[in-house]
């Protein structure tokens, strides 16, 4: 890949992903140049359907399409992110199946809006989140792939659902979509409708609680298998992993109103979390223990919402 590309992909990393691009900083170069170009061909897409307001949906399909296209080396991309990607996928062996699973999903947001069991979501994130970690194990290399790809999948899934319980709020206004499941919003007496008028009460925060611990068990999941990536890689990838929990202790501070306002993660509780990631890390390889250490992941235990319940609220 040429520099020009590998720059064009890092200044979109930069601009719109700040959590992932502070732990992509510390991937080793080889790795490092892939994970810029693979994220702003991401991004590039994503934006295709996020920022679409008054796009007609079949404008939208097309331009999806001709991505398609230029990622699969069917067509002479006129972008360097694009002509980059091409390359990439080559030197990787990224299958046409992960890409085509990644442009279908994105597709999918042209058109629902609502999903009414977490296994529709699911296969939504199969496209999305899981083809995300395919495509940064396929760079990564690791001596035994298919043993760190279901972690990777899973690891991927938990970053997608921090960012739907994150951006609550944001993709209702924005994009009029609700991620959190139909069915769980029924299961704690939350009436859709509320939801789209921003109104939050004790029912929305139940139903919060219980699709952290869902994501949370997903990070467990996910990294139990950073040992399985190469050494240099495993720092990164367990660094991105407590940024995006960190979500989880903001979201608990706010007391699960994220209908309010939107949970961000300050610079400086980023570097926090960097400092004591990598402090652990010196004195201990083992990433499961030093994800359960510094992350704002808790035990295996039940979620009792903040201190009026008789649980403390996580400020980790």
């Amino acid at each position: 890949m040429q520099q020009e590309h590998i720059d064009a992909g890092k200044a979109i990393q930069k601009r719109t992903g700040k959590t992932f691009y502070l732990a992509t900083r510390f991937l080793p170069e080889r790795v490092r140049h892939a994970t810029h170009v693979l994220y702003a061909f991401f991004r590039i897409a994503d934006e295709v359907v996020d920022d679409a307001d008054g796009v007609p949906p079949e404008e939208q399909r097309a331009r999806l399409e001709e991505l398609r296209a230029e990622a699969l080396g069917e067509r002479t991309p006129d972008d360097p992110v694009l002509e980059a990607f091409q390359e990439l996928r080559t030197r990787y062996g990224i299958t046409d199946d992960e890409v085509d699973e990644f442009i279908d999903a994105m597709a999918t947001d042209i058109d629902t809006d609502r999903y009414e069991t977490y296994a529709d979501l699911e296969s939504y994130m199969r496209g999305s989140a899981a083809a995300v970690g395919v495509m940064m194990t396929a760079i990564m290399e690791p001596d035994n792939k298919a043993t760190a790809l279901p972690h990777a999948i899973k690891l991927g899934e938990a970053f997608q659902m921090t960012n739907f319980l994150r951006d609550v709020r944001e993709d209702i206004l924005d994009r009029d979509r609700i991620y959190i499941p139909q069915e769980t919003l029924r299961e704690h007496n939350v009436d859709p409708e509320q939801v789209e008028r921003l109104e939050f009460d004790e029912s929305f925060a139940s139903a919060m609680a219980a699709e952290l611990q869902r994501t949370e068990d997903l990070y467990r999941e996910g990294v139990a298998g950073i040992r399985y990536l190469p050494e240099d890689c495993q720092l990164p990838v367990l660094l991105a992993a407590v940024l995006y929990a960190e979500h989880h202790s903001l979201i608990r501070e706010q007391g699960y109103d994220v209908l309010t306002d939107e949970p961000s993660l300050s610079t400086t509780r980023k570097l926090w979390c960097l400092a004591k990631t990598r402090w652990h890390w010196h004195w201990n390889r083992d990433p499961e223990a030093v994800f359960q250490r510094v992350s704002a992941i808790p035990s295996r235990e039940p979620d009792h919402r903040g201190p009026e319940h008789g649980d403390s609220v996580p400020t980790r």
